[in-house]
Order: C-alpha cells, then structure tokens, then sequence
C-alpha cells in the first residue's frame, strides 16, 4: 500500500499558461519519497546520519494531465528493491483520485565517499518491513 501525502499548488509552480511547470512534478516525488520515509520510522537525515546516501540515478515522469494553481494533490508513494544496493519509489500524483502524472526514480545506496555500498541492516530491516506491511 502506498503511503500518501499532500500539497497545495502555489502560483509559484505554474507557468504563463497556468499549468503547473513540468518540473514540479519531480519536487513532489521528491516530497513524496520523504514523507514515505518519515511514516516509515526513518527520515533522510537519520539515514544520512547512519553515513548512507540515496542519489537518483535514474528518474522517469508521464505526465497525463495538467494541475493547476490551488489544486490540493495528493502523492502516493510505494518502494521495492530494484537490485542489490538500489532502490526505487514509484510515484502517482493525483488530484480528487485522477492521476495526473506518474512515474519512479531509482537510487543507489553509497557510502560518504561514493562508494556503492548494499544498505545497511538498519536501512535493510526499515525497507523489508515496509514492504512486508503493504
């Protein structure tokens, strides 16, 4: 089961037609991906704390349909393993239920001195018990 958090659409995202700018669409994974780890028992500082990064190596968006100023959305974020030291989230942002753009990223596990490192067994146990919950 996804986890879901929500924003409100500033005038700031949009762009000269109204329509939100393309590139919002990976802020809010971002968004998404952070509130995924906080509901999950962690955050991104504890896990950098434990001396583990999460750069994204990949990131794919489709987008479907336009949202705009005041919009309230709503990301539903899920994880699985995508190989041994990667991880990735896919995303679904929706407005009253309607997808308006999907997509994931893929992140790599590494250590302070970029070195690919598999995750931790905090990290590890943190991820496999969320997934055995949804």
């Amino acid at each position: 089961m996804a986890i879901q958090a929500q924003i409100r659409v500033i005038y700031g995202d949009t762009d000269a037609m109204g329509n939100v700018y393309y590139g919002n669409y990976l802020k809010w994974f971002e968004v998404g991906r952070s509130e995924w780890f906080r509901k999950s028992g962690m955050t991104y500082r504890e896990v950098e704390s434990g001396g583990v990064y999460l750069p994204v190596v990949e990131a794919h968006c489709f987008y479907k349909k336009p949202a705009f100023y005041d919009d309230i959305l709503t990301i539903a974020t899920s994880f699985k393993f995508s190989g041994p030291a990667r991880l990735r989230f896919d995303y679904e942002i929706m407005r009253n239920g309607e997808i308006l753009a999907d997509g994931y990223t893929v992140h790599v596990c590494v250590s302070r001195e970029r070195k690919v490192l598999k995750p931790p067994a905090y990290l590890k146990n943190m991820l496999e018990s969320r997934l055995e919950a949804d």
